[in-house]
């Protein structure tokens, strides 16, 4: 017999393994799913709850003082301190006091008194 002419079932066969094939063919099946399963767990960024804080903020000479609502990742003050600090600072503005953390429900009320610094930072 000519090892050209060797096909995967005869190998196979020759190798003593009978109906390997047939389960290679379904366990790459079993991966490939896993794989999509396995992409499809992972949350997109857009089914992420949505969270906002109201923050005082002041920028020194001459004295300002602005009260903004903003979106935030994390839901907590402790890490909403965090990330308003950094824009803020990055605009020349002082993070004073994270005044609460709420979800979109909590928004349409602190519209006006946001005013121009509603999601703005």
């Amino acid at each position: 017999m000519l090892l050209s002419n060797i096909t995967v079932t005869k190998a196979f066969l020759l190798l003593n393994i009978p109906r390997v094939a047939h389960r290679v063919l379904t366990m790459k099946q079993l991966c490939l799913i896993a794989v999509l399963l396995a992409g499809l767990a992972v949350p997109a960024p857009s089914m992420a709850a949505d969270c906002y804080a109201d923050y005082k903020a002041k920028r020194d000479n001459p004295l300002r003082l602005h009260y903004g609502v903003a979106e935030i990742s994390k839901c907590s003050k402790k890490a909403a301190k965090s990330e308003l600090s950094s824009r803020l600072s990055a605009q020349g503005w002082t993070l004073l006091n994270v005044m609460s953390v709420f979800d979109k429900s909590g928004l349409a009320e602190r519209k006006q008194s946001a005013g121009s610094n509603y999601l703005r930072y």
